[in-house]
Order: structure tokens, then C-alpha cells, then sequence
């Protein structure tokens, strides 16, 4: 009965049912069939036992980081950074895509959100992509790439739930993935540089001597110091100990609103209620989605679906390298078909147990699940960060597949082959600031 409920519930999600339905949909058929009798389970045990996992103080985050994102997006603020930024790379050939990749990074580490960060930097740097010459199906496919640095970056929603989930630290998920998304803005700007080594169409407007760069870190600098001290604040707060990552979220909030309304003016009283409202429309549907799988993954424990997969997996290979590389195949093509949190917490129930059983380290795993996720948000056919990319940018599909295919080859790829392969890019800096084991 447990592969009619899986069965049940891909085909729910591709036929386009809202997620928390087709999780509940699936939830339905093992309480009514599962079990080892195929009398079904006690509807009145599972329901408290949802409750209870949504008793958690983490899950408040996710809500303070969405709405944290939103009035950096209204507030104006993204763009002081990005004036910032400009300063030290505009000036080069291909420059500006590299502003765009960075600027992702550091919107991206307070909002922790690929669509919020694509929706605010990409309103910002397409108007100026479009003027300096760039193809706008590269444009797109370099922004939908970037803005899912958020979700390596920490922190991010994706790796709160999968903290929740798995029963791990927050704190060493988010350090875990620091290492690769290092990699990948390093990846994304060598390779968009090189894209557009050749490109004659291509200007330069940001010629500029030293003594005018100095002039512009000054006067650009004084401009975004609130904008910069944000990503300090919060990150500092996070790593030094000093903020639980709840605490650093409310913070996070209650530092943008001021900025927004006084210091960069971009924040009016209806735009902020229409963040409110968006916000708390957004984190609804996350917990009720949250609430119908945590459920759901009761109900895969109960049935041993991942001693069955694991099971499936033997039988290829007992190889525990090969296993993994099954792993990362198994979380890209459900990357193809759903979004990033729907991959998360749908699959962690799962795969948790047979990396464990495999030896690997939890945090190490969520790493993997880090890069694989983003990997999954531009994967077609579902794609959803890249498909917005092209209707912000004004490029038709045709255009932005080539590109975006060229930047999740020699980016993504790699990176999700050494993030795999090589434990401790992942694993470093959890083990020298928390003791993680390696």
C-alpha cells in the first residue's frame, strides 16, 4: 500500500494539486489501507502527533525571514548594495554579472529565498543589463542561477525545515552549505565572464579611474551602511553565538522596517501591508504543508518505507559512494518536478535513515540536500526560479535554455560533485566552529 500512496501522491503534484492536498491525499490512503493488515491506522493518533511536531520555536524563522525579505524587496534596500557592490567590479567586461551574482549572495543571506531574491535584485539589474548590452536570455539565465544562492548562503528556509525535520542543529546546517556557496559564486562569475569574453555587443559604461572608484566607495559606502550592517547583524548574531536563529529572524524584521520607512523611504504604509499580508499568506501555506507531511513521515516510518528503499538501493549497488550518487539522482529528478521545500520534506523522512545507516554525517547530508534543492528550482521540466527569471527579464524560453544549461554544467554540477564526493567542504567549518565530527 505504501507505493499506492507514493504513486498517489507524485501524480497529485504533476497534475498541479496544491502540495499540502497531495500530502494529505496520500495521508488518507495509508490511514484507511496501510499497515501490515491493510486495516489502516488511528486518524486520532496521528493528528496529535502533527501538533506536537509543530510545537517548535525554529519554525518561527521561516515566517520572520519571508517577511524580512519582503521589506528589503519594498524598502529599497537591495538596492544600496547593489550601487555598493558595483563600485568594485562594474568596471570590468562581464562586471555587472558578477555584481548581480553577489548581490544575490547578500540579499540572499537575510531573505533565505530564491524567488524574493530573483523578484527584488532582478527588478534592479535587468533595466541595466538591457542597457550595457547583455543578451537578455544570459541575463535571465545568470539571474535565475544567482538567486539561488539563497539557498546556500545561509540562512534559508529550506535547511530550518530540514533542521526540524531531521533533529539536527540549525546552526551546523546553515554552516555546512557556506562552503559550496562560496564555490558557486566563484563558478558563476568565472563562467559569465568567460560566456561573455567575446560578445562585441557588450559596453563597459563604468570606465573609471582609481580616484573615482575611491570617490564612489566613499560616497556609495556612507549610502549603504545600513543596507550592509543588516547581513552583519544577523549572521554575527547567528555565529557568534550571541542569537538563537529565531531571535536573529525577529531581529531581522524589526531592523528593515525602520530602514525602509526612514532611512531609504522606499517603505510606505500600503506596500508594507501588502508585505504583511503576502508574508503571512506565503507562511501559511508552509505550515500547513509542514503540518499535513510531518504526518505523512509518521506514516512512511511506520510502513519502513526507508528501510525498503534502502533495500532497493542494495540490490544495485552496495557501494556506499554509489548509493550516494543514486541519492543525488533520486533528489535531482524530484527537483524536475517540485519545489525546493516540497523536495525537503518530502524526501528527508526517507533518505535521513539510509545515510545514516550508510555512515554518513547528518550534516554532511544537509549540505547535499542544500545544493540539490537550488539544483531542482532551474532543472526543467518544473523549473519554477528559472521560468520567472525570462518573465522578469523579458527573454522567451528558447533563449535563456542554452545559457542556463552552460551555468548548471560547469556550476552546479561540480559543486554538487565535490559538496558529495569531498565531506569536508561541507564538514570544515561545522567541525572547527561547532565540533562537528568529520
Amino acid at each position: 500500500m505504501i507505493y499506492i500512496a507514493l504513486i498517489i501522491l507524485i501524480a497529485t503534484l504533476i497534475i498541479g494539486v496544491p502540495v499540502p492536498v497531495s500530502f494529505m491525499a496520500s495521508c488518507a490512503w495509508l490511514i484507511f489501507f496501510g499497515g501490515v493488515d491493510h486495516i489502516g491506522y488511528q486518524a486520532s493518533q496521528l493528528l496529535p502527533y502533527g501538533f506536537n511536531q509543530m510545537d517548535s520555536v525554529s519554525l518561527i524563522a521561516i515566517a520572520m525571514f519571508i517577511l524580512a525579505g519582503g521589506i528589503m524587496e519594498k524598502g529599497k534596500i537591495a538596492e544600496k548594495l547593489i550601487d555598493f557592490i558595483d563600485v568594485f567590479v562594474g568596471h570590468i567586461k562581464g562586471g555587472l554579472g558578477i555584481v548581480a551574482i553577489v548581490s544575490c549572495a547578500v540579499f540572499g543571506s537575510i531573505c533565505g529565498a530564491a524567488c524574493a531574491t530573483l523578484s527584488c535584485i532582478g527588478a534592479i539589474m535587468f533595466p541595466r543589463f538591457r542597457a550595457e548590452g547583455y543578451p537578455m536570455g544570459h541575463a535571465s539565465a545568470l539571474m535565475a542561477n544567482a538567486s539561488l544562492l539563497g539557498l546556500l548562503i545561509p540562512p534559508n528556509a529550506t535547511l530550518i525545515i530540514f533542521a526540524w525535520m531531521s533533529g539536527i542543529s540549525v546552526l551546523a546546517c546553515f554552516i555546512s552549505t557556506i562552503g559550496p556557496g562560496i564555490i558557486t559564486i566563484i563558478l558563476l562569475s568565472l563562467v559569465n565572464m568567460w560566456m561573455l569574453k567575446d560578445n562585441p555587443d557588450l559596453l563597459v559604461s563604468h570606465k573609471r579611474t582609481v580616484k573615482e572608484r575611491v570617490e564612489m566607495f566613499k560616497t556609495r559606502g556612507r549610502l549603504a551602511i545600513p543596507a550592509l550592517f543588516m547581513p552583519f547583524m544577523v549572521l554575527g548574531g547567528i555565529y557568534g553565538g550571541i542569537m538563537t536563529t529565531t531571535e536573529a529572524s525577529a531581529l531581522a524584521v524589526l531592523y528593515c522596517i525602520p530602514i525602509g520607512f526612514f532611512v531609504y523611504k522606499g517603505l510606505t504604509v500600503q506596500n508594507f501591508f501588502s508585505v504583511l499580508v503576502e508574508s503571512a499568506i506565503t507562511t501559511g501555506v508552509i505550515m500547513i504543508m509542514l503540518y499535513s507531511v510531518s504526518m505523512l513521515s509518521r506514516l512512511y516510518i511506520l510502513e519502513d518505507l526507508p528501510n525498503k528503499v534502502l533495500i532497493l538501493f542494495y540490490s544495485i549497488s552496495t557501494n556506499k559512494w554509489i548509493v550516494l550518487f543514486m541519492i543525488n539522482i533520486f533528489l535531482v529528478l524530484m527537483g524536475m518536478l517540485m519545489d525546493d521545500i516540497s523536495v525537503v520534506v518530502l524526501t528527508t523522512p526517507i533518505l535521513m535513515p539510509i545515510m545514516m545507516d550508510l555512515g554518513f554525517s547528518p550534516v554532511h547530508y544537509a549540505a547535499i540536500v542544500g545544493v540539490n534543492t537550488a539544483l531542482g528550482c532551474i532543472t526543467p521540466p518544473a523549473a519554477p526560479v528559472l521560468y520567472l527569471s525570462g518573465r522578469i527579464g523579458g527573454a522567451p524560453t528558447n533563449e535563456i535554455m542554452k545559457p542556463a544549461l552552460t551555468f548548471m554544467l560547469l556550476c552546479w554540477v561540480p559543486v554538487l560533485f565535490v559538496t558529495s564526493y569531498i565531506p569536508k567542504v561541507a564538514l570544515f567549518l561545522p567541525h572547527f566552529i561547532l565540533g562537528v565530527p568529520w
